[in-house]
């Protein structure tokens, strides 16, 4: 077993093109070999499995070894995802009609983004000289931005690939790798089209993790010069082929979302924002934009520069306590109106307002964001048409609250409810908003088929200021929303587990052992998703996931989901009020809040009981 590790080692330090990693492996494997047990066990920790490809694509901490984020990983990773794209547009272009059209220069097209966190950079040069060796025409952007921006320029170019080198809201340590598929690529494998220019689903995920597999395991150098057949082994000629994605893609975005505003309908603009780019790549684009939508802006001058190390927020999420901190003093000290929060890659956004009845500032949940912006979208339409003239739907993830549902059930609009993540939110036929509870939103689904932060900050402004001109906050405009539609309260539990291993144990005890009530109410529907489709859509391989939800006669629900990137399983519970009715004063919605919270206590009580 030593041997084999050590020998694994060694094959790992020559292929490594990091002279850092492969230093810090080289001491490891020294100290292994002079028996010293803890370099040892480092070692095996690094080389006991192989950092998973998924529909997350990678993401971890950063370190040598096949379980890290490192060069020599995702040069791998996108040699394997290089084969797998040939392999099928080879496939594509027999089945064409014309396949000469098919393999027109849009065809072999990638674009690569980064956002500024250590060695970000490395791994989208590493990714763009792979793709350019192999003969593809590879557009890399020039400087670190923000998520959506890579997402929206994947449908500008019809590029078959796209790839954002981003660890999103995680610590400093980490990085990842997320991918897209658009082009002719997109449109072979998702006939119906919906996919174009959205992350992947599966199997291709797994089809990915396979071939990369398949590399790795042949010990196949990763180099991609030779698996095109078309490519030879002109490196020189594939730089060539390499074309910078400038500020103009920036510029570009910045226009057509500044179109998204309607100053017509919703001209008021006295509204003072304080934003933070919580040391991400957000600031710059979010600030030029809302100064350019006619709103005071005041940026968190600590935060506002992008910093991998994050120095005041050792976990840049702006949903975790104590986050937004910088941000409301310095809100406090402008009195300014409203206080915006983008995560790294700004593809998230949070937002905080002063609660008079409080006296204090209060940061919304992802829910009441999403219902705050679904029916302002509801009241002044979409804000572009849809394409083939079809109806517009909102949308939601599964785990998200049920009002926006409720609402568009009230007036009369489509919804529809996805599985968990983005991925499948973009995918939703007429789509002209979308949301989920983890502060992802996308407001111009037409251009950005991902959760975008940039252009949902700028919605959120003009409807922020148009209720100020009319007196109405938004916890009032909340309280609006609970009248029309009800009183939906959401809340979480977590149960951390020892390693991604574990996950499935949790949801397997409660297959076995399904609950028939819940904090005193009887569970009267149970869906397991791995054998039962959401409702209106058709169960496949591609859609099963590892979810049990349960309602309950009470009118609860809970949503039990091993987590797709951390070792835990989370639970997302909801409790539900009677609706007040469009006339109802403060008092009886705040009664009905009351209620509901207090429901939501004991499914609290009742789900960490049942799963500890």
């Amino acid at each position: 077993m030593t041997e084999n590790l050590f020998g694994a080692v060694r094959r790992w330090i020559e292929m490594d093109p990091d002279a850092k990693t492969r230093s810090a492996l080289a001491q490891l494997l020294t100290r292994a070999e002079d028996s010293d047990a803890s370099a040892a066990e480092e070692l095996q920790r690094l080389f006991s499995g192989r950092l998973a490809f998924g529909t997350a694509g990678l993401r971890a901490e950063l370190g040598p070894g096949p379980l890290r984020m490192n060069r020599l990983v995702v040069r791998q990773t996108a040699a394997g995802m290089l084969s797998y794209a040939e392999e099928q547009l080879a496939r594509a272009q027999q089945g064409a009609d014309n396949p000469q059209d098919l393999m027109r220069s849009g065809a072999r097209k990638i674009v690569i983004g980064f956002d500024a966190r250590h060695q970000s950079d490395e791994f989208a040069a590493d990714t763009a000289e792979i793709f350019s060796a192999a003969g593809w025409e590879v557009h890399l952007f020039t400087r670190p931005g923000p998520t959506p921006l890579l997402a929206r320029q994947v449908l500008v170019l019809d590029a078959e690939i796209g790839v954002m080198v981003t660890a999103s809201h995680n610590p400093p340590q980490d990085n990842g790798y997320k991918v897209y598929l658009g082009g002719e690529l997109s449109r072979f494998l998702e006939p119906h089209g919906r996919g174009v220019g959205a992350q992947i689903v599966a199997p291709v995920d797994q089809d990915i993790a396979a071939r990369i597999a398949e590399l790795v395991d042949a010990d196949t150098p990763a180099d991609a010069s030779a698996s095109s057949p078309e490519a030879g082994s002109d490196v020189a000629a594939g730089a060539a082929r390499t074309h910078p994605v400038t500020d103009e893609a920036r510029s570009s975005y910045e226009r057509e979302a500044l179109e998204l505003l309607d100053p017509q309908t919703y001209p008021q603009r006295d509204l003072h924002v304080v934003y933070t780019a919580m040391h991400g790549v957000g600031g710059e684009m979010v600030t030029s934009l809302l100064r350019a939508g006619g709103f005071t802006v005041t940026p968190v001058a600590e935060q506002f520069e992008p910093d991998p190390d994050f120095p005041t927020a050792d976990f840049p999420n702006p949903e975790e306590p104590g986050a937004l901190d910088l941000a409301l003093k310095t809100a406090e000290s402008e009195n300014a109106d409203l206080v915006l929060a983008n995560d790294p890659d700004a593809d998230r956004l949070s937002a905080a307002v002063y609660d008079d009845a409080a006296g204090a500032w209060r940061q919304l949940s992802g829910d009441e964001i999403g219902a705050l912006l679904g029916r302002h979208l509801l009241e002044r339409g979409p804000l572009r048409p849809q394409a083939d003239g079809g109806a517009p739907v909102l949308a939601n993830s599964i785990v998200s609250s049920r009002l926006l549902e409720r609402l568009c059930q009230v007036r009369g609009v489509g919804h529809a409810a996805t599985l968990t993540g983005f991925k499948w939110l973009a995918r939703v036929a007429h789509m002209s908003f979308g949301y989920e509870e983890a502060i992802g939103f996308n407001v111009d689904p037409e251009h950005v088929k991902d959760k975008d932060g940039v252009s949902a900050a700028l919605i959120f402004a003009e409807m922020t200021a148009s209720l100020k001109s009319r007196g109405i906050s938004l916890i009032a405009a909340l309280d609006e929303i609970a009248a029309e539609a009800g009183v939906f309260v959401t809340g979480q539990v977590t149960i951390r587990v020892s390693d991604l291993s574990e996950l499935g144990k949790v949801t397997a005890a409660l297959r076995a052992q399904p609950p028939a009530e819940i904090a005193g109410s009887a569970v009267v529907e149970s869906l397991d998703l791995t054998q039962d489709p959401l409702p209106g859509t058709e169960l496949s391989e591609a859609t099963k996931t590892d979810a049990l939800i349960y309602l309950t006669e009470a009118g609860d629900r809970v949503i039990v989901r091993p987590s797709g990137t951390e070792p835990k399983v989370k639970c997302y519970l909801e409790a539900v009020a009677d609706t007040p009715g469009v006339d109802a004063d403060p008092e009886a919605i705040g009664a009905a809040r009351a209620q509901a919270a207090e429901r939501l206590e004991q499914l609290r009580t009742s789900m960490e009981s049942m799963l500890s």
